[in-house]
């Protein structure tokens, strides 16, 4: 695939007033959420479940595209049809998690790297024939005592920069997630200074690997007080500080940058999201790709009778793609 086919599937992905759901939990997680509401972790129930979320009617309004994980890509709906196919056929842009999870950074005590290099590009050449038009990886650093160390961080951003070359030498868009967890003590000044110093190596490993900027999208973590902090920071000050971040690390010629809710309540997620575009023009669309964010309450409906509940589900999944459409062009509305 050329660059000029790249960098039109990259900003399809950030179209104006649209961003990506993540569904790309693995077996192990989407087993915690379905526990969470008593739902019975089956591979049917998992099958029904996403198929709920991709058949929603108008999704493809608001949504550009969805991150799916590797049983998803291959399953199909009720009547037989991939969900690869449900989603080209609605306008929607199919998307595929690829790496193997963050494990323990020998030698950094709390750190962590993700895996899943090896094999990647006999896994994406796959993907890529079954309908995947781009890829995510994601990457976690921690904020604690004496950490992240620049050995972490450099660690995994050559891990994004390896993946993301060899996604785009197989046609599919990489799209990087150098997640900064919100779990913490920390203030909102340290997350800056930390996912400045990320986004900087970040940038340079995709040079050093000659990563095409216009055909790569960006997920991104806002920049936010940690969890445990004690600190309130309002929408306005999460929103300066996350452009003023992005601002000084991120280059203008990358296509886009999707937001991560990361744990932040729904409300919260499409609050910041909003503030950030009325802060604008920007160098880049700034949009969303988000998981629990799009998905919680809909999960929560759907789980009370699983049979009959769909479209209520549905309309709940519709309702927050909305929100979040519109947050992404900053005429995002709070209901009173």
């Amino acid at each position: 695939m050329s660059i000029e086919q790249l960098a039109e599937t990259a900003q399809a992905m950030v179209a104006p007033g649209k961003g990506i759901i993540a569904i790309d939990e693995s077996t192990g997680t989407i087993a915690k959420r379905f526990a969470g509401v008593g739902v019975e972790n089956t591979e049917e129930n998992r099958r029904a479940y996403r198929e709920l979320l991709l058949t929603t009617p108008k999704l493809s309004d608001y949504i550009s595209g969805a991150i799916l994980y590797d049983e998803t890509l291959r399953q199909s709906t009720k009547d037989g049809v991939p969900f690869a196919k449900v989603m080209t056929d609605a306008g929607m842009i199919p998307g595929i998690k690829v790496d193997k999870g963050a494990h323990a950074l020998a030698g950094c005590p709390g750190e962590l790297v993700t895996e899943g290099l090896d094999g990647l590009r006999t896994r994406l050449e796959e993907y890529y024939r079954l309908g995947a038009r781009f890829a995510k990886w994601r990457a976690v650093i921690n904020i604690g005592d004496d950490i992240p160390t620049g050995t972490c961080i450099d660690a995994n951003a050559h891990a994004l920069a390896r993946y993301a070359a060899l996604c785009q030498e197989q046609g599919l868009v990489p799209m990087v997630e150098p997640e900064v967890i919100m779990d913490g003590s920390h203030d909102i000044d340290e997350c800056f200074q930390v996912t400045e110093a990320v986004l900087r190596s970040l940038f340079a490993s995709l040079y050093d690997h000659n990563v095409m900027l216009e055909g790569t999208i960006l997920k991104a973590s806002m920049v936010l007080p940690g969890t445990t902090s004690g600190e309130d920071a309002s929408v306005e000050e999460v929103a300066a500080a996350t452009l003023q971040c992005l601002k000084s690390t991120v280059p203008a010629t990358l296509t886009g940058i999707v937001f991560l809710s990361g744990g932040q309540s729904d409300e919260a997620a499409t609050a910041h999201l909003d503030m950030i575009n009325r802060m604008g023009p920007n160098p880049w669309p700034l949009s969303f790709s988000y998981g629990r964010a799009m998905q919680q309450a809909a999960l929560k409906l759907w789980s009370q009778d699983i049979v009959n509940n769909v479209a209520a589900a549905q309309q709940t999944v519709y309702e927050r793609a909305r929100d979040n459409g519109l947050a992404a062009l900053g005429e995002w509305q709070k209901a009173a």
